[in-house]
């Protein structure tokens, strides 16, 4: 059974209790805001171990609360998901470049919540792939020392900013990416990389990888992640 801390941030109470009867009966602790400023006072205080946070609240809104908490160092960890209105994909590009971990639009299915959390939640307790760390996953090894990729043991070659890019999905499985953060990942003094260039870095990535390149997934209307 889970022990793990959630705040949920919602200002329907017909959702809190949703969340709170279907997280508890996992095992989560879950305490319930209705507030962007309520929800700052709670994670500063105590930070939880995950933020499901509704982005329409009254007053201080989700998106703001998201900036607030990652920008500070005691709370920048914290994983957030978001909960977002159906279709809203502008607001979920914003959450997602202010460092939210992923998103749910509503209505939703609780088994979908909890999947989703639990993602999360594993995730942010295994370790990042650092910039020189091998990456080895579905078959491939990505080593940045050597610059080499190996799909079952053979050789992918690859541009400078195509291999920057699959080592930066790669090393992050399951995690959505803007195209913004993707270009400012890969961006180095020599190399101008664009937030519109990117789809093109990743057609061509998908083509040299050939069978691998379907682990490299577009999440429409937001960006792109590696499959978990």
């Amino acid at each position: 059974m889970a022990h793990e801390n959630i705040l949920v941030v919602e200002d329907e109470r017909d959702i809190q209790e949703l969340v709170r009867y279907n997280l508890g009966k996992e095992g989560y602790t879950v305490q319930c805001v209705g507030t962007g400023e309520e929800a700052l006072r709670a994670v500063r205080s105590a930070p939880p171990d995950l933020v499901v946070l509704d982005l329409m609240l009254p007053g201080l809104d989700g998106l703001e609360v998201c900036r607030k908490l990652k920008s500070e160092a005691s709370t920048g960890q914290v994983p957030i998901i978001m909960l977002t209105a159906k279709g809203e994909e502008a607001d979920i590009v914003a959450g997602l470049e202010l460092g939210a971990d992923d998103y749910i639009a509503k209505p939703f299915s609780p088994r979908v919540l909890l999947a989703r959390l639990r993602a999360v939640l594993r995730r942010s307790t295994t370790k990042l792939a650092e910039p020189d760390a091998t990456v080895k996953i579905h078959g491939l090894v990505i080593h940045p020392g050597r610059h080499e990729v190996l799909f079952e043991g053979q050789p992918v070659p690859l541009t400078r900013t195509e291999f920057r890019v699959l080592h930066f999905l790669a090393g992050r499985p399951g995690w959505v990416f803007t195209r913004y953060q993707i270009a400012d990942s890969v961006h180095d003094g020599d190399v101008m990389v664009t937030d519109r260039s990117i789809d093109v870095q990743i057609v061509g990535l998908r083509k040299k990888l050939g069978e691998a390149g379907r682990y490299v997934e577009t999440v429409r209307g937001v960006g792109y992640r590696f499959k978990e």
